[in-house]
C-alpha cells in the first residue's frame, strides 16, 4: 500500500533541504565551511603597518552547553545512530586535522605527534562538554598560519628577487592532502617559499609586472594575516562542530547563531547574489554548482569547477580574494539587485584567468520553471518531431497554494500544461531534461510522476527509527501516454533522482546521461539554542527497493559527461551514507527494457563516434583528465610557457578536429578559437546551448526513436501501449 504525501512531505523543498548540495542559496559556501554571505571586506593595511596577532580563544559556557546538545541529538536522532566513541573520535580528530589544515602547510609533525593525546579522548570531551583540549589545537594553527604570513610577508618585503626568481628546477606538489607533515621549520620555509615562487609566477603568466606582483601578493597575505588575528571564539567552535557534524555525514552540519540567521534568510531566497554554491579549495574558492535560473546560471560564463580569484564591485578594482575565508569571498560576491559584480575567474577546462561580469538578482519562482521547445530530426526521409521540456528544478508556489489562489504556479501544472501545448505541436516523442536539476518539492516530484503512470507508488521514505512511508500516486488520469526519455547528469539530484528512478523502474520511459549525484537523505533543522543543527533523520529509496544515496540513478544508456564523479557527487564527499536497499514497494512494471538495451547502446555510440561534437566532448574530458593527473607544477617560467603552448595546440587541436569534421574552415592560433568560443553567446542568453550540449539532446532524440522503432518491430506492443493503443503517440 501507499499513501499520498502529507503535509510532514510536502514541506521538505524548504525545512528538509532536497537540493543536491544542502542549502538552496544564492551565493553559499559547502563543508567545511558552512557558510552564508556575512563579512563586510576591508582593504588591506600597507605594508609596513604591524598586525597583531589575537591572543589565545577560550570557550564560552554557551557554546560548551551547545556542544553537549549537539553531541547528544547525533548519538540519538541520526540517521546512522552512530555511537559517540574512541573510533569516532578518531575520526573527529582527523576531520578537525583537516579543516585546520587540509594541505600540510602549517602543522608541524611535531604538533600533530602532541595532538595525538587528543586522538581518542575527543569523544569523552564533547560528552562532558569540555572544548579546551579542541580550542588549543585551533590557537596552534593560528600560530602556525602567523609565523607563515610573517614568512612570506618578509621574504615580499626584503628578498624580492629570490621571490621572482624563476630560473630553478623545483616543482610544486599541487595537492598536499596526503603528504608528509612537514617535519622542521626550515624545511617549511622551503615549501612556503616555493608557494610565494608559484603564486608570483602565475601573476607573472597573466602579464603582471614585477612591481605589480609583490604588490598584489603583499595585499593578498596581509589580508590573510589580518583576518587571522579577527577570528572569534565562535569560528573555532563551528569549525569543530562542524568536524563532529560531518563525520556523521557531509550534510549534516552546525550553523552558529550568525550563520542560522543567514541560513535562514537564504531558504527564502531573499538575498541578492549571483546564484552559485561556492566551496573553499585549498586557497582558492570554487564553484561547486549554479542555483538553477540564477544569474550564474543564465550567464552561461561561469561553470562547476571554475575558481574565483577576484571580485570587483562594477569598474571598481578587482579585489584579490585568494586565501580570503569563504565567508568574507561570498560577502564581497553579494550586493544589492541589479548592481553589477566582476568576478576573475580560472576556468576549470584548463584556460587562461578571464574576467566576467555578473548582475545582482534574485531567482524568481517564474525564473526556474519548466519550459518547452521542439527539436526536428530526419529519418528515412521523413522529418520527426520531439518535444523537449527542461525542468531546472521541482518548485511550487506555497504560499499561493495555502492562500487557495486557483492560478498558483507548480512544476506539475507547469509540464501539464507544457504537454498540452506540445501535443497540438504534434511532436511524436518527449524529453524531459533534468540535467543540472537539484532537487526541490517532494510533493511535486510525486505529483509530477503521477503524470507518467496510472496509480503506483512513487517513493519510499524510512526514517532513523526505520519506518518506511511509501508515498505514491492515486489519479489514475494520465498526462502523457507516448514514447519518453528522461535526460539526467551528475548535477541532478534528489527529487530529479526520485523522478528517473522511478521512471525507471517502471520502465515507463528511458533514462538516458550519466550516474546523478546519488543525494538520497533528508535533513531537518533543530535548534540548539546557540545556533542551529542540520541533521540527516531519514533517507530515500526507489520502489524497487534501492537507495538513491550515494550510489545516484544510473542511465539505461550513457552520453559523455563532464563532471568528473570523483569530484563532483556524494560519492565524492567525505563519510557520505552508503548505498543500501530495503524491501521493494508491490508496483506493476509497465515495459521491460532490459533486453533492448544492447542494441539500443550499440546503435547509440555508433552515433556518438560520427558526431563532430560528441567527440570534441570526449576529447575534452581527456585533457581535464590529463590535467589533473598532473600532480606537480614547475616553479620555472620557461617551462611553464613551454607548457602553456603546448597545452594551447592542443586545445586548438582538438577545436580543428571539429571544425574540419564540420566542413567548416580551421583556426591558425587557440586565441583565435578563444574569442570565436566567447562570441558564440554575446548577450549571454540564458537558453544558448553549446553545440556539444546540442548535440547530446539530439542524441537523446535519436535513442528515443531508437526505441520506438525497436516497440514497433516487437511482436506485439509492451502493455502499457497496448492499453493506450488509439494514443496519437503511438505510431502505427
Amino acid at each position: 500500500m501507499f499513501t499520498l504525501p502529507d503535509s510532514r512531505f510536502a514541506m521538505f523543498s524548504t525545512r528538509h533541504l532536497m537540493s543536491a548540495c544542502s542549502a538552496l542559496v544564492l551565493c553559499l559556501a559547502m563543508p567545511s565551511a558552512w557558510a552564508a554571505d556575512t563579512v563586510v571586506a576591508e582593504k588591506a593595511a600597507p605594508k609596513t603597518a604591524a598586525v597583531a596577532v589575537r591572543k589565545n580563544l577560550t570557550p564560552t559556557a554557551e557554546q560548551a552547553k551547545a556542544s553537549r546538545l549537539v553531541a547528544r541529538q547525533l548519538s540519538v536522532l541520526h540517521y546512522n545512530k552512530t555511537p559517540l566513541n574512541d573510533e569516532l573520535s578518531a575520526d573527529i580528530w582527523t576531520r578537525y586535522l583537516s579543516d585546520l589544515d587540509g594541505q600540510h602547510v602549517y602543522f608541524l609533525a611535531s604538533d600533530i605527534e602532541q595532538f595525538k593525546a587528543q586522538r581518542l579522548r575527543l569523544d569523552d570531551e564533547l560528552k562532558a562538554g569540555d572544548l579546551d583540549p579542541a580550542f588549543a589545537m585551533f590557537n596552534r594553527y593560528q600560530k602556525r598560519a602567523h609565523e607563515r604570513f610573517q614568512f612570506v610577508l618578509t621574504k615580499l618585503d626584503k628578498q624580492r628577487k629570490d621571490v621572482l626568481n624563476f630560473s630553478g628546477n623545483e616543482r610544486l606538489l599541487n595537492d598536499r592532502k596526503d603528504a608528509p607533515w612537514v617535519a622542521t621549520a626550515a624545511e617549511m620555509d622551503t615549501l612556503w617559499l616555493n608557494r610565494l615562487r608559484s603564486a608570483a609566477l602565475a601573476l607573472k603568466l597573466d602579464g603582471k609586472s614585477d612591481d605589480d606582483i609583490i604588490a598584489t601578493l603583499t595585499r593578498r597575505y596581509r589580508s590573510q594575516l589580518k583576518a587571522l588575528s579577527q577570528n572569534r571564539d565562535e569560528d573555532a567552535f563551528s569549525i569543530f562542530m562542524n568536524a563532529l557534524t560531518e563525520t556523521y555525514d557531509p550534510h549534516t552540519s552546525y550553523f552558529s547563531p550568525r550563520s542560522s540567521e543567514n541560513f535562514n534568510i537564504n531558504m527564502s531566497l531573499q538575498l541578492e547574489g549571483i546564484g552559485a554554491v561556492l566551496q573553499t579549495d585549498d586557497e582558492y574558492t570554487k564553484v561547486v554548482r549554479l542555483v538553477p535560473a540564477g544569474p550564474a546560471d543564465k550567464s552561461r560564463q561561469l561553470k562547476p569547477n571554475d575558481k574565483i580569484v577576484a571580485v570587483g564591485e562594477g569598474e571598481k578594482e578587482l579585489v584579490d580574494v585568494i586565501g580570503w575565508r569563504i565567508d568574507e569571498v561570498v560577502e564581497l560576491i553579494r550586493g544589492p539587485k541589479g548592481t553589477t559584480v566582476r568576478l576573475q575567474i580560472i576556468p576549470s577546462d584548463g584556460g587562461a584567468r578571464k574576467t566576467i561580469s555578473l548582475v545582482r538578482n534574485t531567482v524568481a519562482l517564474e525564473d526556474q520553471a519548466a519550459s518547452k521547445k521542439v527539436i526536428e530530426l530526419t529519418r528515412n526521409g521523413d522529418t520527426k518531431r520531439i518535444g523537449v521540456i527542461k525542468l531546472p528544478a521541482f518548485y511550487a508556489d506555497f504560499q499561493g497554494q495555502q492562500n487557495g489562489d486557483p492560478n498558483y504556479r507548480s512544476t506539475t501544472r507547469d509540464v501539464r500544461k507544457l504537454i498540452d501545448e506540445l501535443k497540438k505541436a504534434n511532436v511524436q516523442g518527449l524529453i524531459l531534461d533534468l540535467r543540472n536539476n537539484g532537487g526541490g518539492s517532494l510533493s511535486e516530484v510525486n505529483d509530477l510522476i503521477g503524470e507518467f503512470i496510472s496509480t503506483g507508488p512513487t517513493v519510499q521514505v524510512r526514517d532513523a527509527r526505520g519506518r518506511i512511508e511509501t508515498l505514491g500516486d492515486g489519479n489514475p488520469d494520465v498526462g502523457y501516454k507516448g514514447p519518453l526519455v528522461v535526460m539526467i547528469n551528475r548535477l541532478s539530484a534528489s527529487a530529479a533522482e526520485i523522478f528517473a528512478g522511478a521512471i525507471q523502474d517502471y520502465g515507463r520511459g528511458l533514462v538516458v546521461g550519466s550516474t546523478s549525484f546519488g543525494k538520497g537523505s533528508v535533513q531537518s533543522i533543530r535548534d540548539l539554542g546557540h545556533g542551529q543543527l542540520k541533521i540527516t533523520e531519514a533517507k530515500f529509496y526507489r520502489i524497487s527497493g534501492a537507495s538513491t544515496q550515494n550510489k545516484g540513478v544510473e542511465p539505461d544508456l550513457f552520453l559523455p559527461e563532464v563532471f568528473d564523479p570523483k569530484d563532483i557527487g556524494e560519492s565524492a564527499l567525505p563519510h557520505a551514507m552508503p548505498w543500501d536497499t530495503i524491501r521493494p514497494s508491490r508496483f506493476q512494471q509497465l515495459n521491460e527494457w532490459k533486453d533492448k538495451l544492447s542494441v539500443l547502446a550499440q546503435t547509440s555510440k555508433t552515433r556518438q563516434n560520427k558526431d563532430p561534437d560528441i567527440r570534441f566532448l570526449n576529447d575534452q574530458i581527456k585533457l581535464l583528465a590529463d590535467l589533473k593527473a598532473q600532480n606537480t607544477s614547475s616553479l620555472n617560467e620557461k617551462v611553464r610557457l613551454s607548457e602553456k603552448q603546448a597545452l594551447d595546440e592542443r586545445r586548438l587541436s582538438i577545436e580543428n578536429r571539429r571544425r574540419v569534421a564540420k566542413k567548416q574552415a580551421p583556426l591558425k592560433t587557440w586565441e583565435e578559437a578563444e574569442k570565436q568560443l566567447e562570441a558564440q553567446n554575446p548577450d549571454n542568453d540564458p537558453n544558448f546551448e553549446r553545440p556539444e550540449e546540442q548535440a547530446l539532446l539530439r542524441e537523446a532524440a535519436e535513442i528515443l526513436l531508437d526505441s520506438e522503432q525497436i516497440t514497433e518491430s516487437a511482436a506485439s506492443l509492451p502493455s502499457y501501449l497496448k492499453r493506450n493503443a488509439d494514443s496519437p503517440f503511438v505510431k502505427r
